[in-house]
This record gives structure tokens, C-alpha cells and sequence, in this order.
């Protein structure tokens, strides 16, 4: 099992000033990081190698930590295909390669719960990945994504270049994306309840039937599952990070609807799309390779997502109004 002396490492994290990012940027600096570096998508695109190669002469980071991504829930997938697919495979792509040129010495890839293939077996086991097609709506995404894993493997047998790959469940917390058109269903959710709230309507439609299930994992707990990895994981075999929890969308929308106070219907709309029918992962593999296991219950990590969002949900549409 591997090791890194933080102290003297320097971290180059895609994606850093991100959702995710900023919790591994925070959880890198608790571990004493002697140079942690977040490069800004306006001064460096990662979609152009020419622009990879001057970030990491620049920086010249021992560890490259890449979570940039293009995401967001079943309607920007359903709009934006291509884009999600050649944006996310290009950063990847380039990263990669020019890492292995530069001599990184470990490259942490962050891939998707959604490279599963549609009808995976739950809960979800790393060696079911290439048993299907993923589901319609985002396999673009999660098919480049798991190309990157490919890259990793490819990489590590002809060069020996040290690349993991970790692939997150849905993830949600203080700090995520509130914008309906964009964002993933547990702040679509809390955004569409806190409004409905607020104006003093009866109802809330929601997309699809109710029936898929999801499992999620607090972004703390993720940010700490990858630094985990970062700090003791050295395969080639891809790893789950999650909770190991399943709940169905309409248990979870039950939830927040009570955790938010808000007392009127919740209308499902069948005509809109329900996603992958289920989502659970077998969480054995990273707690055996590397010891994580998430902390943070559904229902705690609800009410923290609350108690942050509120003022800031509650603002936005304040100045939208």
C-alpha cells in the first residue's frame, strides 16, 4: 500500500474551485500540502494539450488530482450530448497523456456511477462496468468517462504510469449547484421545495414516476474517500466510493419535502424521464484496498445541505423575482 508525504507534495487539483473540488482542496490542506494548485478554466483550458503541457511545466505537481468535469442531471444531458461527451473526454484525454510525458508520479481520475450499464445487477460491483450500455440520457457522459479508465489501465501496463480511477455515486452538500437547469436532484429538489414555500403553492412537480432509486454520498465524505485512495491506492482496477445506501427518488423527495417544511402535493410527471431504474454500489472494494467508508447518514447530511442552502436558495430567487 502506498503512502505521500503531503508536506512535500505539490497538488495540481482540475476542478478545485468545484463542488468537490473545494472539499479536496480543504481536505489536502488539513493534511499539511506543501502547494496545492487550482487551475481556472478562463486561464487554462484543459480541453487544448498545448495548454495541459504549460500547466504542468508551470506547476510541476508531484500528484495530479482531476475532477474537472461538464455535469448536470438528465436535462443537460439530454440537451448538450456532444458537448458533455467531447469536453469530458478531451480534458481526460490530454491530461493524462501529458502527465505521463511530464512524469507525474500519481494521477487520480475521478470517473461516474454513470458508466454503468443500464440494468447493472445492485448493488453495483466494479467488475459488472462492462456488462451493458449505460443508461440513454447520460451515457455520453459516462462513456467518456470510463474511456479515461481505459487510458489509465492502457497507460499503467505500457509505461508503468501510476493512475487510479474512483467513480463517485451522486453526490450533494453545502456548496452544489441550485440552478434547475443544471443541477442534480437532490438541490433540484430542496430549490423546487424551498420556492414552493416561499410562494405559498400547493403543488410540486417532480420528473418521472418516483420509482428509480438513487444512492448518494455527502461531499465531505467523498472528498475524504479520494484522498484516501490518493494516499494508499496503487491499482489499475477501478474503485466505488459510496454509502452503500439506496432510497427511491419518491422516498427521497418525502424527505426533503418534510425536512423543508413544506406542506403541499408532490405531482410526478411520467412524460419526463425517470433515469437508470436503480443505483447502489458494493462499497467493499475501497473499504478493503483503502479503508473508507462514509460517515455522514442521509438524513444528516440533508440537514446540513438545508441549513446552507436556505439563506442562499431563498436569496437567488429573491433577486430573481
Amino acid at each position: 500500500m502506498g503512502s505521500i508525504d503531503w508536506q512535500q507534495t505539490t497538488a495540481l487539483v482540475t476542478g478545485g474551485a468545484g463542488f468537490l473540488g473545494k472539499h479536496v482542496v480543504t481536505g489536502l490542506e488539513r493534511r499539511g500540502c506543501k502547494r496545492v494548485v487550482v487551475p481556472r478554466s478562463r486561464e487554462c483550458d484543459l480541453r487544448r494539450p498545448e495548454a495541459v503541457r504549460c500547466l504542468l511545466s508551470d506547476v510541476k505537481p508531484d500528484i495530479v488530482l482531476h475532477l474537472a468535469a461538464v455535469v448536470g442531471g438528465i436535462g443537460a444531458n439530454q440537451s448538450s450530448p456532444g458537448s458533455f461527451f467531447y469536453d469530458n473526454m478531451s480534458m481526460g484525454l490530454h491530461l493524462i497523456e501529458e502527465s505521463r510525458r511530464a512524469g507525474i508520479s500519481k494521477f487520480v481520475g475521478i470517473g461516474t456511477i454513470c458508466s454503468y450499464p443500464k440494468f447493472t445487477a445492485v448493488p453495483f460491483r466494479e467488475d459488472d462496468l462492462w456488462n451493458g450500455y449505460p443508461e440513454e440520457t447520460n451515457a455520453p457522459y459516462g462513456l467518456a468517462k470510463k474511456m479515461l479508465l481505459v487510458q489509465l489501465q492502457g497507460y499503467r501496463q505500457q509505461y508503468g504510469f501510476n493512475g487510479i480511477f474512483l467513480m463517485p455515486v451522486n453526490l450533494y452538500g453545502p456548496g452544489d449547484n441550485f440552478d434547475l437547469e443544471t443541477s442534480h436532484v437532490i438541490p433540484a429538489m430542496i430549490r423546487k421545495f424551498l420556492k414552493a414555500k416561499s410562494n405559498g403553492d400547493e403543488q410540486v412537480t417532480m420528473w418521472g414516476d418516483g420509482s428509480p432509486t438513487r444512492e448518494f454520498l455527502y461531499v465531505q465524505d467523498a472528498a475524504e474517500g479520494i484522498l484516501l485512495g490518493a494516499e494508499r491506492y496503487e491499482g489499475s482496477d477501478p474503485v466505488n466510493l459510496g454509502s452503500g445506501e439506496e432510497v427511491s427518488v419518491r422516498d427521497l423527495a418525502e424527505q426533503i419535502r418534510s425536512l423543508t417544511g413544506y406542506t403541499g402535493e408532490i405531482v410526478w410527471d411520467p412524460s419526463r424521464p425517470n433515469g437508470q431504474p436503480r443505483r447502489c454500489t458494493d462499497v467493499t472494494r475501497a473499504a478493503d484496498l483503502f479503508g473508507f467508508r462514509s460517515t455522514t447518514s442521509l438524513e444528516d447530511g440533508l440537514m446540513k445541505t438545508l441549513d446552507w442552502s436556505h439563506s442562499t436558495v431563498v436569496e437567488a430567487e429573491r433577486k430573481l423575482a
